[in-house]
């Protein structure tokens, strides 16, 4: 701590020298500061400026005093001076403003009543070293023992006579400045205490008001925390979760949009699917996409259930086509957007399998009217909750499954929708099924039973919905049947001698003609000689081969194995044999099946034009060549000119009975000579003598 007594000045207007007796000292003290002050610093300052006071304000000269640099001389007007020295300096440094004492209130009046020429009593302590100046008699020393320091300064007429003594742990030291200046009656006498900082600051000082500040915002955050915490953990042990709405039977706008679910899914068209149905090692898992507008399923199978069936699945109303896959990863991912063209089978599903009614349901969830038996309030529909999906909030509702008239499937290149099947009726515990709808009638989720299934598990994307590519076996993409043009027109008519010209080609055949017969061909076709002959193979006999010839005489046919009949896989098999073989030949009547109109109809148009009316189905593209796919005969026997701009027919098509289309590929090339085929020779008829 520092002691700091200011004392104001005699006021007698002439010299005088303190008095040794406080009772005889013709001054009074102004305050007392006990705050503490860092070390004093010795190193001697610059003269303060005349005009500025030692509490750093501006000082007007008073009347009757002159001088410059230490000399200082004024009238009997009482003065107050107060210097805080800071870090040790005396005379060069502006000081602080007065500053009242408030500490140490006992300590101050103690001091006071000190008398001015007491000496420390203290043992051990140094003497300050005095200074005296010029013509004056050395001033008597004031010390304060301990560690506080003190500094006493006098002025005098002639210039100021400053002491300053030190004790304690601090140096010690006298001072006493005298200057010449004008003689003036006054005398003026200036006491200072200056304080060293005491050796262990943070026992006199105590903390510093920062890190009192920060100590309290410390503890405030942590009281905070504490405070969060236990009303978390009382907030947890207490919390329950809100008991759920009871269910409740449906509202008349939940009833129309229950209603108009299947004329929804009919107006959107399509809508990418999720689907699972069964369980354990029965599960069957489907990823793709449904066309409700014309009947079309595109999806992949898999799951540990998927069997035969495991790979990609089409379907146009009851024709189900598959590829095959068996190395494929169980679980299934969305096929891909444009369809293999190769591999692709006519295929039956068997009546106890899981995939034949997950289908089934899935097709006849669009109509083209509501099914008002979901919007009667006896119809036992319920609201059940509200979730949240991918596409927003939606309503949980539960109700029986649509039913309809049987299904009727479309005809193909239609794009009138079926009509939907009745679907077999729930067999879960409550014998409902759970409907999410959104406020737009849009199905998002189903979930149900079925009979020989177990639990199915429908999830719709109403934002997936890319335009769906049938296969080739299934008809191709759709198109927009119209008359022909003038060039189309005489395309068409000049096919026959167009071929002549070209005298032959290579045949490529892919014939799905049954749900057990898929069949797959490679031969030849003479437009000169009128001849087609070729290798056919059927995927259920791979080591069979059926060679067939079609010229003059009519069809004939030989079953040979595969490795005499020109070898080759089942899906890829090799050209026949030439010259043909002598094995057993029977002859065939013209037409009976898909494969001998399809191959009668090939020779055919080198000869004559297509018969009936032509119609153009749409613009296609196969061998990288642009064709025209042309469309005529009736309804029963149709086919399909694949025609490109050169006017050379490219492709065959037939609608086979199995409601598929059959292709015949042709390829311009240059025909070997087609020999005959052995013909058996004629038995001769039997004789009968003639009766005499």
């Amino acid at each position: 701590m520092r002691t700091r007594v200011v004392a104001l000045e005699a006021q007698t207007g002439r010299r005088e020298r303190p008095c040794s007796s406080p009772r005889r000292l013709p001054a009074r003290f102004i305050s007392v500061d006990t705050s503490p002050t860092p070390a004093p610093d010795t190193t001697p300052r610059g003269t303060p400026r005349p005009d500025v006071t030692a509490a750093g304000r501006p000082n007007s000269p008073k009347v009757g005093r002159s001088g410059s640099g230490r000399h200082r001389s004024g009238t009997a007007s009482e003065t107050t001076r107060s210097t805080d020295t800071g870090v040790g300096s005396t005379t060069g440094r502006p000081t602080g403003a007065r500053r009242a004492a408030t500490d140490r209130p006992t300590d101050a009046a103690a001091r006071a009543s000190r008398p001015a020429n007491a000496r420390s009593t203290s043992p051990g302590l140094p003497t300050a070293a005095q200074r005296t100046g010029s013509g004056r008699r050395p001033e008597k020393d004031r010390t304060t023992g301990g560690q506080v320091p003190t500094e006493i300064r006098a002025t005098t007429g002639d210039g100021p006579t400053e002491k300053r003594t030190t004790t304690g742990q601090g140096p010690t030291q006298s001072r006493t400045a005298t200057g010449r200046g004008p003689g003036t009656a006054g005398t003026t006498t200036r006491r200072e205490a200056t304080a060293e900082p005491p050796t262990d600051t943070a026992d006199a000082t105590g903390p510093a008001p920062v890190s009192r500040r920060r100590r309290t915002l410390l503890l405030l955050l942590a009281l905070t925390a504490a405070t969060s915490a236990t009303a978390l953990v009382l907030g947890l042990l207490s919390w329950a979760p809100d008991p759920p709405e009871p269910t409740r039977p449906l509202t008349l706008a939940e009833g129309e949009r229950l209603a108009a679910v299947r004329v929804t899914n009919l107006r959107d068209l399509r809508a990418g699917v999720r689907i699972t149905a069964g369980a354990d090692a029965a599960r069957v898992e489907l990823v793709g996409w449904v066309d409700w507008s014309r009947s079309l399923l595109y999806l992949d199978v898999g799951g540990p259930g998927a069997g035969a069936e495991r790979g990609l699945v089409q379907r146009v109303g009851p024709v189900l086509v598959i590829r095959p896959d068996p190395a494929a990863v169980p679980t299934p991912a969305a096929p891909p957007l444009l369809p293999p063209a190769d591999r692709w089978r006519l295929h039956r599903l068997a009546p106890g399998t899981n995939l034949a009614p997950v289908l089934d349901l899935l097709l006849d969830l669009a109509a083209d009217r509501p099914d008002q038996t979901q919007a009667v309030p006896g119809s036992g529909a319920r609201w059940i909750a509200q979730d949240t999906v991918a596409a927003g909030p939606v309503d949980v509702l539960e109700a029986s499954l649509p039913a309809g008239p049987p299904h009727r499937s479309p005809a193909f290149g239609s794009t009138v929708a079926p009509t939907p099947s009745a679907v077999p009726a729930s067999t879960d515990p409550n014998g409902q099924t759970r409907f999410w709808l959104d406020q737009d009638a849009r199905l998002h989720k189903l979930v149900t039973r079925l009979p020989g299934v177990g639990p199915v598990t429908m999830i719709l994307n109403r934002a997936d919905r890319p335009t769906l590519r049938p296969v080739d076996a299934l008809g191709g993409r759709p198109g927009l049947p119209r008359a022909l043009t003038d060039a189309e027109r005489r395309r068409l008519d000049r096919l026959p001698a167009r071929l002549r010209a070209q005298r032959g080609a290579t045949m490529t055949l892919t014939a799905p003609v049954g749900t057990d017969t898929n069949l797959r061909g490679a031969g030849w076709v003479s437009w000169t000689t009128g001849t087609a002959y070729l290798a056919v193979a059927d995927l259920g006999v791979p080591d069979r081969r059926t060679l067939l010839r079609r010229d003059t005489a009519g069809l004939a046919r030989a079953d040979l194995p595969a490795a005499a009949a020109g070898g080759g896989t089942a899906e890829a098999p090799g050209r026949p044999p030439l010259p043909p073989p002598t094995g057993p030949w029977r002859a065939q009547r013209s037409g009976g099946d898909d494969l001998n109109v399809l191959v009668e109809a090939v020779v055919a148009a080198g000869s004559v034009g297509p018969p009936g009316t032509a119609l153009r189905v749409r613009e296609d593209v196969t061998a990288g060549r642009t064709v025209d796919v042309i469309e005529v005969g009736p309804a029963d026997a149709r086919l399909r000119y694949w025609i490109d701009r050169d006017g050379s027919l490219r492709r065959l098509e037939l609608h086979t009975d199995a409601n598929a289309w059959a292709q015949l590929d042709l390829q311009p090339a240059v025909v070997p000579r087609l020999t005959p085929t052995p013909r058996p020779a004629a038995k001769p008829r039997p004789t009968t003598p003639r009766p005499r």
